[in-house]
């Protein structure tokens, strides 16, 4: 049987920019290593766009384990160095909406994330794909590339996930629906959305938006809101956020493991957060990708016996 306890031994790398990054970095080295947790380095970074060529240089070096503290867009701006590799990748979720560590079942405070990477297992998961650009949790087009691309800092830093819902109903006014174009392979699907979500979990924005998408299916989920109504869009955000029974009445879901998206007009596309590619675009999923640090399983307690 496979090892699938975590490496001791791990080098620390913190998006200072991230909500709660700068404030938690010195408290998260503390609280690691009184966990047990032999920090090989540890960087706080300043600048986030050399969060990347540092954990490459880490992992490079060696390191068993790199633990990324920051915001989804932080989490997938490094993921892509882990692939092909056996260095372990762990969680300090200290954005915003923290959706990818919603995904993998961490906690979302600090001592509860550390106790995983100390006391949790390793675990093999899926990666979602956009063209040859990986990602952790959901890429999206439609309302949300334009939330992501123009919400001011502040309004995140200080109102959190309320701050992008702020902003989306002042972005709502002057959005237009657009017409998907879905190619699997096997059955090309036109239809008109507002919204359109690539899920490689079920989280994105901090809301569960599926009851379907997992990291470790061997599949890629897209979902559509469809219509051309904006209403229509945001009741489904609304609905999935409290959780009602109709919340998915607007939406349409296709899995497989490959499409081509494409849209009329063309869209920019949000990878975790980051507008990153603009349709169309080949949507793929990376089966077995990484190792990433998970809480262990609760083991099933045996039948009582009479």
């Amino acid at each position: 049987m496979k090892n699938k306890s975590l490496p001791r031994d791990a080098v620390l790398v913190v998006n200072a920019g991230s909500r709660r990054g700068g404030d938690l970095f010195e408290e998260a080295k503390a609280k690691l290593t009184e966990a047990g947790v032999n920090l090989i380095d540890a960087v706080d970074v300043t600048n986030p766009g050399d969060i990347r060529a540092i954990v490459r240089q880490a992992i490079q070096e060696g390191a068993p384990m790199v633990i990324v503290g920051g915001g989804d867009g932080s989490l997938s701006g490094v993921v892509d160095e882990f692939v092909g590799t056996d260095c372990v990748f762990a969680i300090l979720p200290l954005g915003t909406a923290n959706s990818s560590a919603r995904t993998l079942g961490l906690p979302l405070d600090l001592d509860g994330a550390i106790d995983v990477i100390a006391q949790g297992e390793r675990k093999r998961i899926d990666l979602g794909m956009i063209d040859e650009d990986y990602f952790v949790n959901a890429a999206s087009l439609g309302l949300s590339p334009i939330i992501g691309e123009t919400v001011p800092a502040k309004l995140k830093r200080y109102l959190g996930r309320f701050g992008y819902l702020f902003w989306a109903i002042k972005c709502l006014a002057a959005f237009r629906p657009f017409k998907l174009i879905l190619d699997d392979g096997a059955d090309k699907h036109i239809l008109w959305s507002t919204e359109v979500r690539v899920l490689n979990g079920p989280y994105h924005g901090g809301l569960e938006l599926s009851d379907n998408a997992k990291v470790d299916s061997g599949q890629i989920l897209i979902q559509a809101v469809v219509g051309k109504s904006k209403w229509k869009l945001a009741w489904d955000w609304y609905a999935k956020a409290l959780k009602l029974r109709d919340r998915n009445a607007n939406a349409r879901e296709f899995t497989g493991t490959s499409f081509l998206l494409e849209t009329r007009p063309k869209l920019k596309i949000s990878i975790d957060g980051e507008v990153l590619a603009t349709t169309p675009v080949q949507v793929r999923v990376s089966t077995q990708a990484i190792e990433v640090a998970c809480p262990c399983k609760k083991s099933e307690e045996p039948a009582a016996s009479y």
